[in-house]
């Protein structure tokens, strides 16, 4: 699995000119899965997400700052031949949804506000990044 995980001052996901995920001042999380990956990865993803110091060297869990999570199966995209991505890494949509699902889960489960996308839809995500810091979490 892998996490982007964005410092944003606000950032929001939208379907179908509906808001359905809002947060301020926490963090932007674009969540990727590939074919190997576990219910026990998700849950270890999930801890380092919330105990990852990029909020003034203070982590999402010190401060209880909120989550927007958003599946992002192109976070496994190869684009290292030709000019077009491959994405035969990204996890199928039946294998990615539960994992992504638990990912949520044990977020939550330690106390996280999560927001979140929905999956197989066309999302618009906007944000304001803060800093700008960004920084990829991978198992």
């Amino acid at each position: 699995m892998r996490a982007l995980v964005q410092t944003v001052s606000r950032a929001s996901v939208t379907v179908d000119d509906e808001v359905i995920g809002k947060i301020e001042d926490g963090l932007l999380v674009l969540v990727g899965v590939t074919h190997d990956d576990t219910p026990a990865k998700a849950a270890e993803l999930a801890r380092k997400t919330w105990e990852l110091r990029v909020l003034d060297d203070r982590s999402a869990a010190d401060l209880g700052a909120p989550l927007l999570v958003i599946s992002q199966f192109t976070l496994y995209g190869d684009a290292r031949k030709g000019r077009r991505p491959s994405w035969i890494a990204a996890a199928p949509a039946e294998t990615a949804e539960p994992l992504i699902d638990e990912y949520v889960t044990a977020l939550r489960a330690r106390g996280a506000t999560v927001e979140t996308g929905r999956f197989r839809a066309h999302m618009l995500v906007e944000s304001v990044n803060v800093g700008p810091c960004t920084v990829l979490l991978e198992l």
